[in-house]
């Protein structure tokens, strides 16, 4: 199968599940421990889902920029924090520094991170499928759905336990 659209039929299942992925993180919502699921889900879903195939991540989210962040970025530009601040980045609603705009000014052609080295915590954490965060931050999770096939992947593996 062509594998764009392989990836679309992923983010459309996820869709199509929204309803029972919000059902399910309201049912095991105060349940402890199921985080010893994660890695194995993870790994699953990073055994069928390759980042640079796909790139909808850095394509239509930005991570935030923290103070660690902008030191190691810029250095590794070689350009001042300030400079590095003004030419790729504003502050959102939140007060965090996120790219000026989507797709991310770091995504080359081949969906490949021209920082990666260096990149975000954000992103070096994304999508986030083998942490805590995971189960803590549902909301995120959710909306992650639409963007990750990896995430949608996950899910699935979750909702077909007996949790």
């Amino acid at each position: 199968m062509e594998l764009a659209k392989y990836i679309s039929e992923i983010l459309i299942r996820g869709k199509e599940f929204q309803k029972q992925n919000t059902q399910m993180f309201k049912r095991i919502k105060h349940k402890k421990g199921l985080e010893k699921y994660l890695p194995d889900a993870h790994e699953e879903a990073f055994a069928q889902v390759n980042c640079l195939d796909c790139g909808n991540c850095c394509k239509s989210i930005s991570p935030r920029f923290k103070t660690p962040d902008l030191k190691r970025i810029s250095k590794f530009l070689g350009m001042k924090e300030s400079q590095f601040i003004e030419t790729y980045l504003r502050l959102d609603n939140d007060g965090d520094y996120v790219v000026h705009r989507s797709p991310c000014p770091f995504l080359q052609d081949n969906n490949e991170c021209e920082i990666y080295e260096v990149r975000p915590g954000d992103c070096a954490n994304y999508p986030y499928t083998d942490s805590g965060h995971f189960f803590k931050y549902p909301n995120t999770t959710l909306q992650n759905t639409a963007v990750c096939p990896a995430v949608n992947v996950v899910m699935e593996k979750l909702r077909n336990l007996d949790l």
